[in-house]
């Protein structure tokens, strides 16, 4: 396995794609340590420091690199027997093609994060993730704060969140203009049918309203007419409470309740 530090700063990065790679090995070793022994599933190999330092940790490792340029030349520079590189979308993968895989370990790009922590929580698969620290602050808010939001209910509902720790700008090439986090995500298991997590973003798309005219406000949203939406909300408790300050519990709680009086 090669040194690629000169090599990436010749490469023009895809700001469409959101490309920043990872520059700072003793990150990719802090991340990997969370393989150790495991079966891990990486999404955008980028240059590859990452997905070297996965190797030696490791029990496997299959990593994704939609990128063409970059799949290839990782084919020629980065060998072992422990990876299996796959060149495609991350989110066109077969059960088959991820396997059994124990944990992601991913620098993953930003605009994608909340597909991400989706994806995971729909698999109750466990995580290593780098994300903006933005992100991650929003995946952590409690209820009240400024950054509480659908993902902050998301993630508490589906994952234990820890953050590792912050990651500068400097680690990556190009800079980004923001500053990164790392986070662990352990899940719960917690099974969140699809109508009541569609009654969650409604929910939360009108955070700041009484819970009643939340739900109003959700009719065209959620496929229910004025009428029946009224004799909804008045079977969900008290009807002045604001999403915003609910509790994830809370608000799974009245959104299984709307979610099974919405006729199909």
């Amino acid at each position: 396995m090669g040194d690629y530090g000169a090599s990436v700063k010749g490469r023009w990065a895809n700001k469409r794609e959101g490309q920043h790679f990872l520059m700072d090995r003793s990150i990719a070793e802090i991340e990997a340590a969370y393989g150790e022994g495991r079966r891990v599933l990486e999404m955008g190999s980028g240059m590859g420091i990452l997905t070297e330092a996965l190797c030696k940790k490791a029990k496997s490792v299959i990593s994704v690199e939609k990128d063409r340029g970059l799949f290839e030349r990782l084919e020629y520079t980065l060998i072992s027997d422990k990876l299996r590189l796959i060149n495609k979308d991350f989110f066109e993968l077969g059960d088959k093609e991820i396997g059994e895989c124990d944990i992601m370990i991913s620098n993953i790009p930003y605009k994608l994060s909340s597909k991400v922590v989706s994806w995971l929580g729909a698999r109750s698969m466990p995580a290593v993730l780098c994300v903006q620290k933005e992100f991650a602050e929003h995946m952590t808010a409690s209820p009240g704060s400024k950054s509480y939001s659908r993902l902050s209910v998301e993630s508490e509902l589906r994952f234990k969140v820890y953050k590792v720790r912050d990651v500068p700008p400097t680690c990556f090439h190009p800079m980004p203009h923001v500053d990164s986090a790392i986070v662990y995500l352990v899940p719960k298991k917690v099974k969140i049918a699809k109508r009541a997590d569609e009654v969650i973003t409604a929910l939360m798309n009108h955070k700041k309203k009484t819970l009643r005219n939340a739900l109003m406000d959700s009719c065209r949203t959620l496929g229910v007419g004025k009428e029946e939406m009224s004799e909804i909300s008045a079977k969900v408790g008290e009807g002045s409470q604001r999403p915003l300050h609910m509790n994830p519990e809370e608000i799974l709680e009245v959104a299984e309740i709307v979610a099974k009086r919405i006729r199909a």
